[in-house]
């Protein structure tokens, strides 16, 4: 599938699917929407934890991931990590990306093992996270009972709607420890609908930058 590089508005780059029509983050900012949702929003709800674990839904450009390593070095909280991605993007044009230039420069070494480390091995980018890209799309993935936190990043629901219906939300809840976290740019009232039918408790928070919600949701613990 083509695709083309594109600079978004906080000067984070991001990448646009012309035949979806669909960017892979918000044009508002890639790096102000991911830190936003999934490291205000998800990974600091677990400031005072030993060790978590994370699965990502939608690996794409590993944005949220080298944001999760950051935040694990900082933070010296150990983290396991696991991004599904059954079509993932080419190194050549993930090269191309400026996530770890700026604030992020001390860390670009983060970002390229990210990018260039094999598929379905489990790799190290520092010593409190270890990363495992695995090439397949939610449906045809079962390990349930190991995941803390989800970061729920597919396409929108216009482009992905086999990925946000309520069978996939009970499929993810088993995926979840008790008290698990889900948090998701999306906002809608059918996702947010179907999240409390398959069992979570579900808050709508405060947006990223040209947004005005996003949802977290919660796993009961027993």
């Amino acid at each position: 599938m083509k695709c083309e590089i594109v600079i978004t508005e906080d000067g984070s780059s991001s990448i646009y699917l012309p035949e979806l029509e669909e960017h892979y983050h918000s044009f508002h900012g890639a790096l102000q929407e991911s830190d936003h949702v999934f490291v205000k929003q998800g990974l600091n709800d677990f400031l005072v934890a030993n060790e978590i674990s994370i699965l990502e839904i939608g690996f794409g450009t590993g944005l949220n991931c080298f944001l999760a390593a950051v935040w694990s070095t900082q933070n010296q909280i150990k983290i396991n990590y696991v991004g599904l991605e059954p079509n993932p993007i080419d190194l050549e044009v993930l090269q191309f990306m400026n996530y770890s230039k700026g604030k992020y420069l001390d860390y670009h070494l983060f970002y390229e093992g990210i990018c260039t480390a094999e598929w379905e091995q489990k790799f190290v980018v520092h010593d409190k996270f270890t990363a495992t890209k695995v090439k397949k799309c939610l449906q045809d993935f079962n390990i349930e009972g190991a995941y803390d936190l989800i970061f729920f990043d597919a396409f929108s629901p216009k482009s992905q709607p086999e990925l946000w219906t309520l069978s996939i939300f009970n499929q993810v809840y088993n995926l979840m420890h008790p008290g698990g976290v889900l948090v998701t740019y999306c906002a809608k009232g059918q996702v947010k609908r179907d999240l409390k039918s398959a069992g979570f408790t579900v808050e709508s928070l405060e947006g990223p930058p040209g947004k005005r919600e996003m949802l977290r949701a919660r796993k009961l613990s027993i």
